[in-house]
């Protein structure tokens, strides 16, 4: 029998307790499909900063694998925000806030997309919508950005640390946005994309050459998404803090 990779996905996240009520009560699916890159990592990570937290997909995930870590989310749409909070309402160690994290302190408009989680900071290219129906912009609204270091000083980042972003197309302005506390990460997982899916993004290799700049090394690309051309699209990037001699 042949099954689904959206059925095979809802069973495995109905297997974990702490997965099921957030999917049935909330309609928020733990992102299970980065699970083995956290379990591989297995770092007993103290501070996990989550950046572009959507409704908590990753958070999810994150708490199950690192229970002891704080979890510092940030989300800029009020939706998906409150939904978020819904879902960790009981629990103290993860704080969400709702803003986005950039390079400069100041207001943007953030083009909100029909499926809330494809929304970004920069326009949304006809790729985008093209390659992912039902993504196109629906509206745009004001929202605050701010450079991580106005909500969490160095101090505040207990390591070992992992810092996620996953900003559809802002993420090398998120990483500038980050520069002064990148050294406190072990490792940072990040979306990239091999193609413009947003106006003006920076792509893989682009961010590839900034946190090597920035001393990490790319340790795998996880999670390929390919058109059905065959062509890869985007995935998952894990870099590494290079060690120093």
């Amino acid at each position: 029998m042949i099954y689904s990779k959206t059925f095979l996905r809802a069973f495995r996240i109905l297997q974990v307790n702490g997965y099921r009520i957030p999917l049935i009560k909330y309609r928020t699916a733990a992102g299970v499909e980065h699970s083995k890159i956290l379990d591989s990592l297995n770092n007993g990570f103290k501070t996990v900063v989550d950046v572009g937290a959507n409704r908590g997909q990753f958070a999810l995930v994150a708490r199950r694998h690192f229970p002891a870590a704080k979890i510092v989310s940030f989300e800029p749409l009020k939706e998906p925000a409150t939904i978020f909070r819904n879902v960790f309402s009981s629990d103290p160690t993860v704080v969400l806030h709702e803003i986005a994290i950039g390079p400069e302190n100041k207001e943007m408009l953030i083009h909100v997309s029909r499926a809330d989680d494809s929304s970004s900071l920069l326009p949304i290219a006809s790729l985008q919508s093209k390659l992912f129906p039902g993504t196109e912009e629906t509206e745009e609204r004001k929202v605050i950005v701010r450079r991580l270091e106005v909500i969490l000083g160095s101090e505040d980042i207990e390591q070992p640390a992992l810092l996620k972003i996953d900003v559809q197309g802002f993420e090398k302005e998120v990483l500038e946005g980050c520069r002064a506390q990148l050294p406190c990460f072990s490792y940072i997982y990040v979306e990239c994309s091999f193609m413009e899916l947003y106006a003006g993004q920076a792509l893989a290799h682009e961010v590839v050459m900034f946190l090597d700049e920035c001393g990490f090394v790319l340790a795998g690309i996880y999670n390929l998404y390919y058109s059905k051309d065959g062509i890869a699209v985007q995935g998952d990037f894990l870099f590494k803090r290079r060690e120093s001699h």
